[in-house]
């Protein structure tokens, strides 16, 4: 039954859960480790805070199941949660995010350094993993915040409305501007 289950999309996963709540712990092991990368590149760092938060976000998952409409992605209502569970975490310890976006980033800078129209263009060179980190730091935050969902988290551009409750074309429009400003604040490094 394991196997069969590891083989199913997420809204089976989910029906699965809600008739036998035993079930629950494989949409955990789905997600934990996807959540938490997200979290982390959010700026929830500390591994216990991370747990902190991670535990949260699936103790609201398992609580509002019932309430999850199929009719849009599973993942984005799940990272949607994650997001705000971050938030939240933020506001009652009242820290400044402090993302740890290393990882995966000279892909995530060939992406914007592309324009999406012509993804054959590559980087003629190679930018500091640190650059970005720092250049990341510096991004408005509603502008970070979709960055990380599409280039580190691999997101359509719906599931990211989804996520963070913007309409499909902001989405987009904001994926430009956010483009543009990194790539601003990356020549300061150049």
């Amino acid at each position: 039954m394991v196997a069969e289950i590891t083989s199913l999309g997420d809204k089976e996963v989910v029906k699965l859960a809600l008739k036998e709540r035993a079930l629950f712990g494989h949409i955990v092991e789905r997600y934990q480790s996807k959540l938490s990368r997200y979290v982390t590149r959010l700026g929830v760092r500390d591994p216990d805070d991370r747990d902190d938060v991670l535990q949260e976000v699936f103790i609201k998952v398992y609580r509002n199941l019932n309430d999850y409409d199929d009719s849009y992605s599973f993942s984005a209502w799940i990272y949607r949660i994650a997001h705000n569970e971050a938030i939240s975490w933020y506001r009652k310890k009242k820290v400044r995010p402090e993302g740890n976006l290393v990882a995966d980033s000279e892909e995530v800078l060939a992406f914007l350094n592309n324009d999406e129209e012509d993804a054959s263009v590559r980087l003629d060179q190679k930018i500091n993993a640190e650059y970005l980190q720092r250049a990341m730091a510096e991004l408005d935050p509603k502008y970070r915040d979709i960055l990380i969902l599409r280039y580190f988290e691999h997101l359509e551009y719906e599931e990211i409305s989804d996520v963070l409750k913007l309409p499909l074309g902001t989405v987009g429009t904001f994926i430009h501007r956010a483009k543009k400003q990194l790539r601003e604040l990356l020549k300061k490094y150049e």
